[in-house]
């Protein structure tokens, strides 16, 4: 059974609002406009669910205007205000300078107020009122600038912490200001009373879809005496404020819900709610002892639990517990798909770890005693599954396994571990600093000694975290040489023995002046390279620090190439595309000026000035990092997704794929059981397979699968790059692969998902 633990997100809709849509759609379908009978029908059915409206949100005057949602009642309200602005400039009238909003506000507030401010050349400062470490607004910066705002744009609760505004300090820092005040309250119908017949708030905007209505309804109140700029204009409609046809299916949907909300018996009353916020936050507390909460319960809604996990990133988290069936997100969905980390949270002063790794639960008024109670055993389970596989703060249990390599990515930089799974000895490459705690769990937890911590180069975005995480082991977990170089290798030492397998070093200078290659050598002879940034999937690393040797590069190149060939896998110690390897023969297909100091057709000096004019005007990565290297394959990525029943039609064929589950060993531990027979290989130990591989891909399909079906692709992109033209990812991932679908999948074990 699915828990969905997201609806600050959305919600499933009411079945009393499923079944008065319903009503609508199949018997009042009349247009609310038209004057015959079903016309009326309508109309009174829509001034009905707009009488509700106002009581449950105490605002007997005023428009109470049906909406799209909440974005589109914040574009109207913002155009309302700076347009009546702008009336009064050209009328002749002296205006505020600034337009203020919550540093914490929905996205859809600030890219408003640029939007008209620009469109309607207003030309306002747009500021952000800066909010504290408990999110809520600071109100004496507030006081000192509202003389100056001509809007003040403020949430009611946030959609990412649920932190509560302190509205009545608001309208008190207001007090005498020229300004218009605009709330979000969306996060508060149904959770907190608003009051808007008490409260200066010219404007207040509503989502349907927040609280059990349908997604494509919203409110917007304007209070009496605010100017109104009809966002849509045309045959009249809501008082010739919103035209359109009304979207009766949503409002009478809408109005049971706000019947509900004023009959009771249907949402929870408040302490419930805060009963079953502490019952999910002790069950959080069992399973991550080291959990941190991001919003302080006092002052947030009892519906929202936001909070981190220390050495647990948001995506493994969001991993684990979906394939334990709850769903929760990283924060909000609007901003699910990006990479940086919660700008409410940064907002709020929070530590860098915290922002990055937040993760947000919240659960609706209207969820039962039951579904609460599995939620927190899953929560728990989902702890103790982090346990047993060298995750939790406390692992236990048996040493876990030690792959041959291992590859942890934070902001597409890229840290190794070498390992020999008969003696445990181990080699980190390229550490960082957001890992040392990981990688320190991860060794002590499979009785790993480690023996060398190596950097491919001096960094020019972080220090070497080679010492921290020296300092984070116990000593039975070292076996180090006494003398170390700068980047950490032995000095003197020809090697760094692994069992059956050895590092040695190759000094390739460019990138760096340090820069250095690591060579894994094992029984069948040079296996892999770890070559830092000197080569990545897709670009050559930069050489416009000041500790790199830009006239050294395209030597480097190729002794680089004279060691290794031009097919030997390069593990770059950036992968900003998730293709996870490269070589040298496939970088020289995209990049002629590679491939022309491979062939001494470009000297020192011209590989140099060339370079130079290539790195002129990097920009950041898209986590807002420094990037590395200047990308030269921009090729777009080939789609790699196999259909649900092209798999099955495949899998009934004499020489069936070969598939390949490449989620993390947690995730399969905590979820159910699929029938798709799949060879587990997590995504984390892809790289150290892949020099194996080309003979599976000659002879059959490789299909991965994953659970949403993004990580596969990545495993099928890297191979088709690498060559393998037969990897595919399925469609959609498990996430689409229905019971049903996979019933009519024949043979084989279960694969957990």
């Amino acid at each position: 059974m699915e828990i969905y633990l997201d609806a600050n997100a959305t919600t499933p809709v009411l079945p009393q609002a499923r079944a008065a849509a319903l009503a609508v759609m199949t018997e009042t379908f009349g247009n609310p406009s038209s004057i015959h009978g079903s016309g009326l029908r309508a109309r009174a059915l829509l001034d009905r669910v707009r009488a509700a409206a106002r009581r449950v949100l105490d605002a007997p005057t005023g428009q109470m205007m049906f909406t799209s949602g909440a974005t589109e009642g914040i574009q109207t309200a913002v155009l309302s205000a700076l347009h009546g602005l702008r009336q009064r400039r050209v009328a002749g009238e002296s205006i505020a300078p600034c337009l203020l909003y919550g540093a914490t506000e929905h996205k859809a507030v600030p890219e408003a107020l640029r939007h008209w401010n620009a469109l309607l050349g207003l030309g306002l400062q747009i500021q952000a009122i800066p909010v504290g470490l408990d999110g809520r607004h600071d109100l004496q910066w507030l006081r000192a600038h509202a003389g100056d705002a001509g809007l003040v744009c403020t949430m009611a609760a946030n959609n990412e912490t649920g932190v509560i505004s302190d509205l009545d300090g608001i309208a008190l820092a207001l007090a005498g200001s020229p300004a218009l005040w605009l709330v979000d309250g969306v996060q508060a119908l149904g959770k907190m009373p608003l009051r808007l017949a008490q409260r200066p708030i010219d404007y207040a905007t509503f989502s349907g879809h927040k609280l059990y209505a349908p997604k494509g309804i919203g409110l917007l109140y304007v209070r009496e005496g605010a100017p109104v700029t009809p966002l849509l204009t045309g045959g009249g409609q809501e008082g010739a404020s919103r035209a359109g046809t009304e979207n009766m299916a949503g409002i009478a949907a809408l109005g049971a819900v706000l019947e509900a909300l004023e009959a009771g018996g249907v949402f929870a009353p408040v302490e419930v709610l805060h009963a079953q916020r502490e019952r999910l936050a002790a069950a959080l507390r069992d399973a991550f002892p080291d959990v941190v909460f991001n919003a302080a319960f006092e002052s947030s809604l009892p519906t929202t639990l936001n909070f981190s996990v220390p050495r647990l990133g948001s995506r493994l988290l969001l991993d684990l517990f979906d394939a334990a069936g709850l769903r929760v997100s990283g924060g909000s969905a609007c901003g699910a798909a990006k990479a940086q980390p919660s700008y409410v949270l940064e907002a709020m002063g929070l530590p860098e770890w915290r922002t990055a790794s937040a993760v947000r639960l919240s659960f609706g008024a209207a969820d039962s005693p039951a579904l609460i109670e599995e939620a927190c055993a899953r929560l728990r389970a989902c702890g103790e599954v982090l346990q047993a596989t060298c995750q939790g703060a406390a692992a236990q249990g048996e040493p876990g396994p030690m792959d041959p390599l291992t590859r942890f990515v934070v902001e597409g930089a890229c840290c190794y571990v070498v390992a020999d799974a008969a003696s445990r000895r181990c080699v980190v490459i390229d550490p960082l600093p957001e890992l040392t705690g990981r990688l320190a769990q991860w060794i002590t937890c499979r009785g790993g000694v480690l023996a060398a911590v190596l950097d491919t180069h001096s960094h020019g975005d972080h220090m070497s975290s080679a010492q921290g995480l020296i300092d984070a082991l116990p000593a039975s977990s070292l076996d180090l040489a006494l003398a170390r170089d700068a980047l950490g290798w032995p000095v003197g030492a020809p090697g760094v023995v692994l069992g059956e397998s050895r590092l040695t070093r190759l000094p390739i200078p460019g990138h760096t002046a340090d820069s250095t290659a690591y060579l894994l050598h094992d029984a069948e002879g040079l296996r892999l390279a770890f070559v830092g940034d000197t080569v990545m999937p897709g670009a050559l690393g930069r050489s416009d620090f000041a500790q790199s040797a830009p006239l050294d590069f395209a030597a480097s190149l190729r002794t680089l190439e004279a060691t290794v060939g031009p097919h030997t896998l390069l593990m770059p110690a950036h992968d900003y595309n998730n293709l996870f390897a490269t070589t040298l023969d496939i970088e020289c297909a995209a990049h002629p000026l590679l491939a022309g100091a491979l062939q001494g057709h470009v000297d020192a000096q011209a590989f140099a000035v060339e370079k130079a004019a290539m790195e002129r005007c990097i920009a950041p990565t898209e986590y807002q990092t420094l990037a590395c290297g200047a990308r030269i394959d921009c090729a777009q990525p080939e789609s790699v997704e196999l259909m649900g029943d092209v798999l099955r039609e495949w899998m009934r064929g004499e020489r069936p794929p070969l598939l390949v589950d490449v989620r993390e060993p947690f995730e399969a531990r905590v979820g159910r059981a699929a029938a798709l027979e799949a060879r587990p290989l997590p995504l984390s130990t892809l790289a150290g397979v892949l020099p194996a591989w080309g003979a599976l891909a000659a002879d059959a399909p490789i299909v991965f699968v994953c659970r949403s079906g993004n990580r596969s692709a990545q495993a099928a992109r890297a191979l088709r790059r690498l060559g393998h033209t037969q990897a595919y990812s399925l469609a959609g991932g498990l996430a689409l692969w229905s019971p049903e679908e996979a019933l009519a999948v024949p043979g084989g074990e279960a694969l957990a998902i």
